[in-house]
């Protein structure tokens, strides 16, 4: 009785182990469509102008540069934390509601460090 009890034990624990796994797996899978899809959806389109209009220079307000602030500090955070999709994500939103700010070339620069990182962890 004591074997069979012992049997099992483990039978139960290998399909635990197996069934974790497995949803690991199913995770990661489903993680890395997401990085697909979001790269894919910042892929700028091929039919794109290649000068597009410029865009006429405002004075930022103060609430604009909070804004734009707190946008860069929040995709830096990010890909410190080790989220570099949620960064690259954060940086284009920057960068499409606020083209001519002062924190357009950091962001681009951090932007592409993110983008050669997100490539480097497949």
């Amino acid at each position: 009785m004591f074997w069979l009890a012992i049997l099992v034990s483990v039978i139960a624990a290998a399909w635990v182990v197996a069934r974790i796994r497995r949803t690991m797996k199913e995770r990661e899978r489903a993680a890395e469509e997401r990085a697909a899809s979001l790269i894919a959806g910042l892929a700028v389109p091929a039919a794109a102008p290649a000068n597009p209009a410029p865009q006429p220079v405002r004075a930022a307000a103060p609430d604009d540069l909070a804004q734009q602030k707190l946008l860069f500090e929040s995709a830096h955070k990010a890909g410190e934390a080790g989220e570099p999709a949620l960064a690259i994500q954060l940086y284009a939103r920057l960068l499409a509601r606020y083209p001519a700010t002062t924190f357009a070339n950091p962001a681009r620069e951090a932007m592409e460090a993110q983008e050669k990182k997100l490539h480097t962890e497949r």
